[in-house]
C-alpha cells in the first residue's frame, strides 16, 4: 500500500492510497471462489458451478463489493501510519477499479487540530458570590402567593396590578392593521406585554368606558411595517378584576407538601430550594466566565467538520423544544446556531487536552454528591440515586458533568480570580 499526503487548507487533508493489483485480484477471486460453493445455476450441481461462469455473472458486484472493502481497511491503515486523526467521515473519491490494475483511491477529511492549553495562570476570572438573604425568601414566598393567586371581579376604575379583560383595535394613518384587533382580552397590567404606553392608557378606566388610546411602536418592533409607527387603539373595558392573594397560613403551606410545621417548614424547604438553585447558578456562571477566559487565551481553528454536526444536534434540540417534535417544520437556517456550535466544539476540544494533558480522572466521591443533589430534589431521592447507578447511560452522563466541572476547577485554582458579591436577585434574573 502506498500512501500520499496533501494538506489543502487548514485542517484539509488529502490522502490518496494506493493498494497493489495482486492483493486486490486475490481478494476478488477467492470470494467468487466462495460464491461458486453456494450459488445454483441452471445445468450445474449444487458446488461445481465453474468460476468463469461466477465470473460472468458476478465479477461487476464482487468487485465493487471488495473495493469497499479495500477502502476501509486501507483508509484505516493509512491514517494509523501516518499517524492522522481524522474529524468526520472523510469523502471517498474512488477511482475505476479495472482488472489486473493497482485500485487507487483518495479521501478527503478534516483533521483535529494541534490544542495546546498554556498560561492558564494569566487568565483572570470574576467570579460573583452571593447568599439567599431574609429579604430574598420573603420575596420570594410573595411570588408563590401571586402564583397562586385570584382575581376577584370588582367595581373600581383600573390600577396597576389588576387584570382588565377588554375589546380593543387598532390603526394606524387610520387603517387597522393585522393583528391589531381582538374580543375579550385579558391583560394584567404592569406586566410589560404590550408595547409602551397601552397598559398606561388603561389605567382609571372602569367596566364599561371607552378611550382612545395615542401610542408609538419600538422602532425594534418584530413588524416591519409598524416598526417606530405612531397608532392608535380604541379601547373598551369590559371587566376589572383585582388579585386576592391567599394568606400564608397551613392550606397554604398544604399547596407545597408542608403537612407538618406550617410556615416555618414551608420557609425551610424554600430557602433550601433557593439555596440549591443559587448554588447551581453560581457555578455555571463561574464555568461560564472561565470558559469565556480560556477561549479568548487559546485561539485555534476547528474542523467544520465537528461545527457541523453541533449545529446539527443543536437544530435537533430546538426543533423538539420549539416544535413538539414536528419533522414537518422547516428546517432551521445553520447560521442561527454557527456562533454556539462553534464555542462548544473549542469548549470540547480545549477541555479534552486539558483532561488529557493533567491526567484529571474522574472523582467518584463527587460523582455521587452530583447524583445524591441531583435525588435531593425528589420526594424519594433513595430511588433516584438507585436509577442513576443502575442506568449506564445517565451515570456516564454525570461522570461527563463531574469530569467537566474537576477540569474548570483546575483552571480556577491556577487562574487570577476576582471574587465579586452579588445579590440573589442579581444572579438569577441575570439567569433567567
Amino acid at each position: 500500500m502506498q500512501v500520499s499526503v496533501e494538506t489543502t487548507q487548514g485542517l484539509e487533508r488529502r490522502v490518496t492510497i494506493t493498494v497493489p493489483a495482486d492483493k486486490v485480484e486475490s481478494a476478488v477471486k477467492s470470494r467468487l471462489q466462495g460464491l461458486a460453493k453456494t450459488q445454483r445455476i441452471d445445468g450445474f450441481r449444487p458446488g461445481k458451478v465453474p468460476v468463469s461462469v461466477i465470473k460472468k455473472r458476478f465479477g461487476a458486484a464482487v468487485r465493487q463489493e471488495v473495493a469497499q472493502e479495500v477502502i476501509q481497511q486501507n483508509f484505516y491503515q493509512a491514517v494509523v501510519q501516518e499517524k492522522l486523526n481524522p474529524a468526520g467521515t472523510p469523502s471517498i473519491q474512488e477511482q475505476s477499479m479495472n482488472e489486473g490494475e493497482d485500485f487507487s483511491f483518495t479521501a478527503v477529511f478534516e483533521v483535529y487540530p494541534e490544542v495546546k492549553v498554556e498560561g492558564l495562570d494569566a487568565l483572570k476570572v470574576e467570579k460573583a458570590t452571593a447568599e439567599v438573604t431574609d429579604a430574598d425568601l420573603d420575596n420570594m414566598l410573595e411570588t408563590l402567593r401571586k402564583q397562586h393567586s385570584k382575581f376577584e371581579t370588582v367595581e373600581r376604575a383600573a390600577a396597576e396590578g389588576d387584570r382588565v379583560n377588554l375589546d380593543f383595535e387598532g390603526s394606524v394613518d387610520g387603517e387597522v392593521f393585522e393583528g391589531g384587533k381582538a374580543e375579550g382580552f385579558d391583560i394584567e397590567l404592569g406586566s410589560g406585554r404590550m408595547i409602551p404606553g397601552f397598559e398606561d392608557g388603561i389605567i382609571g378606566l372602569a367596566a364599561g368606558e371607552e378611550k382612545s388610546i395615542d401610542v408609538t411602536f419600538p422602532e425594534e418592533y418584530h413588524a416591519e411595517n409598524l416598526k417606530g409607527k405612531p397608532a392608535v387603539f380604541k379601547i373598551k373595558v369590559n371587566k376589572v378584576e383585582e388579585r386576592k392573594l391567599p394568606e400564608l397560613d397551613e392550606e397554604f403551606c398544604k399547596l407545597f407538601g408542608i403537612e407538618e410545621g406550617g410556615l416555618d417548614a414551608l420557609k425551610t424547604e424554600v430557602r433550601q430550594n433557593m439555596q440549591r438553585e443559587l448554588k447551581q447558578t453560581l457555578k455555571q456562571q463561574a464555568k461560564e466566565a472561565t470558559i469565556s477566559a480560556l477561549l479568548e487565551a487559546v485561539s485555534f481553528e476547528v474542523p467544520q467538520a465537528l461545527v457541523d454536526q453541533e449545529v446539527n444536534a443543536l437544530r435537533q434540540q430546538a426543533l423538539q423544544r420549539f416544535g413538539n417534535g414536528n419533522q414537518n417544520m422547516p428546517e432551521l437556517p445553520a447560521e442561527l446556531f454557527k456562533d454556539q456550535a462553534e464555542r462548544r466544539v473549542k469548549t470540547g476540544l480545549l477541555l479534552s487536552e486539558l483532561v488529557r494533558s493533567n491526567e484529571i480522572k474522574v472523582d467518584d466521591e463527587r460523582v455521587k454528591e452530583t447524583v445524591e443533589s441531583l435525588a435531593s430534589a425528589y420526594e424519594s431521592p433513595e430511588e433516584v440515586v438507585d436509577y442513576y447507578y443502575n442506568n449506564k447511560e445517565m451515570l456516564a452522563n454525570i461522570q461527563n458533568v463531574v469530569m467537566e466541572d474537576q477540569a474548570i476547577d483546575f483552571i480556577l485554582e491556577q487562574a487570577q480570580v476576582e471574587s465579586v458579591a452579588k445579590s440573589f436577585d442579581e444572579i438569577m434574573n441575570k439567569q433567567a
